[in-house]
C-alpha cells in the first residue's frame, strides 16, 4: 500500500495494489481450467474392454454407462433400465444426435448390455457403438 501526501492539501490518498491479486487469480483460473475436465468424468470407474481394432468414437450423442455391479448410467445421471427407453426418447426429441454409446465395464454382465442396446434401438437410436480401449 502506497501513501502519499498532497503538498496542497495535507490529505493522505491511498492506493492498493491490485497486481498480486489479479496473479493469485489467473493461477486460479488456470487451476481450475486443468482439473475441470478430471472431475467431469463418469461418477464410477468403468474398465472398458480391451481391442485391437478399437477406433477413436467422438463423444457425440447419448452415453450410456455400465458399471460391473450393473448401475446404468445416462450421460452421466443414474438411469433404471426401466426408465432408460423414455429418457433415450426425450433427448432424441431434444434434437439430439441419434447415436447411442454404451461404455460396458468388462466385467459387466452380457445380458444386461443386450437389453442396453435393444431398449436403444427400440427408442429409435440410428447408430449403436460399444466403448473399447485400444490394446
Amino acid at each position: 500500500m502506497a501513501w502519499k501526501i498532497n503538498n496542497h492539501n495535507e490529505s493522505m490518498m491511498a492506493e492498493i495494489n491490485i497486481t498480486p491479486l489479479t496473479d493469485v487469480m489467473l493461477v486460479l483460473l488456470v487451476i481450475f481450467m486443468v482439473t475441470t475436465p478430471l472431475i467431469m468424468t463418469e461418477s464410477f470407474k468403468i474398465k472398458l474392454p480391451r481391442a485391437v481394432t478399437s477406433d477413436a468414437e467422438p463423444g457425440r450423442g447419448a452415453i450410456v454407462a455400465v458399471s460391473a455391479d450393473g448401475v446404468i448410467n445416462l450421460n452421466g445421471r443414474a438411469v433404471a433400465l426401466s426408465d432408460l427407453s423414455s429418457e433415450l426418447k426425450r433427448g432424441f426429441e431434444a434434437g439430439g444426435d441419434k447415436t447411442v454409446v454404451v461404455k460396458a465395464d468388462g466385467d459387466a454382465r452380457h445380458s444386461l448390455i443386450v437389453k442396453i442396446l435393444d431398449t436403444a434401438k427400440l427408442s429409435g437410436a440410428e447408430r449403436l457403438s460399444i466403448a473399447t480401449e485400444r490394446e
